[in-house]
């Protein structure tokens, strides 16, 4: 919605005049009171203001529905105001306008347009900006505040509008008053005329929501506002009382000679005194009037330093330093003593030495040699100068960890290094190195070497697992031993160890053949984890068919019955998602069959250490495996 005020150009010329003169008027004050400050201030009397003043009241028209419009009226009445600092006061005012109403266009064709008699009332209060001082004879002013404006159709008017006749027409029945907070801001002038009396100038702009009296916000075929917002503007002259009095002239000071500046002495600089390390120094000097004092230092004979008590500055090598210091009265250079010369001497230090550091022991395994030592107490000790202050420690390594790191003797942890599994040793070097820093930043560092010894590690695939009471290797435990582990035999690195099991609810030994196939009356009564350990090998070496063919005598095995202390990794051949219960044999493998299983280990070539699970280790029996042939 659009709202447009008739008289704007005016308005707005007439504010900004006034603006301007405002301006004017504080700058031409402003000098005066350069010129003579002693008689601009409270030279009038005006704690309280009594204001009563009349003038034009301007309002803009809605330019929609009917096109409301306010026409031109006047106004008056009367403010006061209390100056609660010298250049800030609160103001309480109330105006009277009368603006009547037409609403422009008619309702329909061959109508007249409809008007009515409008007054409206405000109550309002500002903060008052004034831009000179109070008891100036001129002040310009800025003002913004917050206020209710009551906008009343007159009685007749309602009286009218509310007859049978006219509402038949124009539906006007709800003519009634519109009440509207409204922000009001603008500016004026204040001028003594005499001591208590006054005039002064005042311009302001209003901003409302649309007063629609009580009419229809939408066109129903009768009188009718639509909502939207008004711009107002009033100017005003008006007639001033001032209350209050003048403030007394202050008496003359009495002029008393000062005692002299006492000199005092220049403190600070007590103790060892450090190359590159700020020095502060503080004058005692004192005036028994209280006058400010400004300060003179020297350094070595030169001007040094700010107008200030204290002094600092930063030797930037050792030796003997000189500082005085003249000390004057702000208010009367005549008065001038001098504190010093006192010498500093300032003496040199140097970067912190570490007089020894060490590893104990120097050589440690790896953590998968489990019998080995992995950690060393790593110590160190160093000096500082007499100007380093506090020594901090810091201890890094070039590979693995290290704990309690920031002090003298900490804690090197070799076993998360990685080493490249493989069947050949390895031997890592590790640096430590310990950097002590004084609290200048000055630092030294020193290194020692720790040595990590790496064993041939055994490397573990998954388990092959077994149907219950049963010793057939099947398909998932042929790719475990045909398609893992014969290939990396093939380099000659390794050896191959086979560890079988059996659960505590299987037979002991191979149960009869009962005619299944697969199965020789050659294995009817050995023990099922022997048998179990045995197919697997004859799987690993018999060649031709689905079996590899794996030198014999690179394949070594053990069978420790029902023991499970090594725990079992199903792997390739895991179980299913079934509940874990015993199942029947050939039935899928489940979590339940995992203790039915033969481990099976890459063991470096000739290696002497064996995996935990293999409690006596066997070579092959070629002749029986051979017997075996290629299984199905």
């Amino acid at each position: 919605m659009e709202t447009r005020l008739i008289p704007r150009p005016i308005s707005a010329a007439i504010l900004s005049a006034a603006l301007c003169f405002c301006t004017s008027a504080y700058a031409q004050g402003t000098s005066k009171t350069n010129s003579n400050s002693t008689s601009s201030a409270d030279e009038y009397p005006d704690l309280v203001e009594l204001d009563a003043f009349a003038g034009v009241s301007l309002i803009g028209q809605v330019n929609q529905g009917l096109d409301e419009k306010f026409i031109k009226g006047g106004t008056a009445g009367g403010r006061v105001a209390y100056n609660l600092t010298r250049y800030f006061g609160l103001e309480i005012g109330y105006n009277f306008s009368i603006n009547n109403v037409r609403l422009v266009t008619p309702i329909a064709p061959g109508l007249p347009s409809y008007d009515f008699h409008e007054q409206w009332h405000y109550f309002a209060l500002n903060p008052v900006f004034n831009l000179r001082p109070r008891g100036s004879r001129i002040r310009p002013y800025l003002t913004a505040g917050i206020g209710v404006a009551d906008f009343k159709p007159y009685a007749l008017a309602e009286q009218i509008a509310r007859s049978a006749s006219v509402n038949a027409i124009y539906q006007s029945a709800g003519l009634n008053s519109s009440m509207h907070v409204m922000p009001n801001y603008g500016g004026g002038i204040k001028v003594h005329v005499s001591e208590h009396l006054g005039v002064r100038f005042d311009v302001r702009s209003f901003w409302s929501r649309n007063p629609t009296f009580g009419l229809s916000n939408t066109n129903d075929g009768g009188l009718y506002i639509p909502k939207s917002h008004i711009n107002a503007f009033q100017g005003t002259v008006g007639i001033v009382l001032y209350l209050g009095h003048r403030a007394a002239p202050a008496a003359a000071p009495q002029v008393v000679a000062p005692a002299p500046l006492n000199a005092g002495g220049i403190t600070g600089g007590e103790g060892t005194l450090c190359q590159g390390r700020p020095i502060t120094l503080h004058s005692t000097a004192s005036d028994p009037a209280g006058h400010t004092l400004s300060y003179a230092w020297k350094l070595n004979g030169s001007p040094s330093g700010g107008n200030s008590a204290d002094f600092s500055f930063t030797p930037n090598n050792a030796g003997d330093f000189t500082v005085e210091v003249a000390v004057t009265d702000s208010t009367n250079p005549s008065r001038t003593v001098t504190a010093g010369p006192v010498t500093l001497s300032v003496k040199e230090y140097a970067a912190p030495q570490i007089t020894s550091i060490a590893a104990t022991p120097d050589a440690l395994s790896c953590a998968a040699d489990t019998a080995g030592t992995h950690t060393a107490n790593l110590s160190g000790q160093a000096t500082g100068s007499a100007c380093g202050g506090n020594l901090s420690y810091k201890w890094t390594v070039s590979e693995g960890s290290v704990s309690n790191d920031t002090s003298p003797n900490a804690t090197f942890d070799a076993s998360t290094l990685n080493f490249e599994g493989g069947a050949q040793g390895q031997t890592k070097t590790v640096t430590a190195t310990l950097t002590v820093t004084d609290e200048t930043g000055k630092s030294a560092s020193k290194t020692t070497d720790i040595s990590v010894k790496c064993p041939a590690q055994f490397v573990r695939l998954p388990d092959i697992v077994f149907a219950k009471n049963d010793a057939r290797v099947n398909n998932c435990g042929k790719r475990i031993l045909i398609d893992e582990a014969a290939p990396r035999l093939s380099s000659g690195d390794y050896d191959i160890v086979l560890v079988g099991h059996r659960d505590t609810d299987e037979e002991t030994n191979i149960p009869e053949a009962r005619g299944r196939r697969g199965r020789g009356r050659r294995a009817e009564g050995r023990a099922l984890d022997e048998q179990r350990v045995l197919n697997a090998a004859a799987v690993l070496s018999g060649g031709g068919g689905t079996c590899a063919k794996v030198d014999p005598s690179r394949i070594k095995v053990d069978w420790v019955g029902t023991d499970q202390t090594s725990t079992p990794d199903p792997g390739l051949c895991g179980t299913s998602n079934r509940p874990s219960q015993k199942e029947k044999r050939g039935s899928e493998v489940t979590e339940a069959d995992k203790n039915r299983r033969v481990e099976v280990y890459l063991v470096p070539r000739n290696s002497q250490a064996m995996p935990p699970a293999v409690k006596n280790i066997k070579p092959l029996p070629e002749s029986e495996v051979k017997a075996l042939g290629c299984p199905r």
